[in-house]
């Protein structure tokens, strides 16, 4: 199958440039890598493994704990 067959395909998405280190997931949200661990282990951060067996936390995960979706207003 060739690159450009599988990127047609409904449902693929790549991850390439979509992802970080813990420490530099860290670095971004201020925390130490110990929260990092925590908010992963908790499901505040989604992450991927690499073919080396490297952990990386997704970016999207770490935009929403930046800046999260705005709560249900009363009217």
């Amino acid at each position: 199958m060739a690159l450009t067959e599988s990127l047609s395909e409904p449902g693929f998405e790549p991850r390439i440039g979509r992802s970080v280190s813990l420490d530099h997931a860290a670095q971004i949200l201020g925390v130490s890598r110990r929260t990092i661990y925590n908010r992963i282990r908790d499901g505040r951060l989604q992450t991927i493994r690499t073919l080396g067996g490297s952990q990386r936390v997704l970016l999207d995960s770490v935009h929403s704990v930046v800046s999260p979706a705005p709560a249900a207003t009363r009217s």
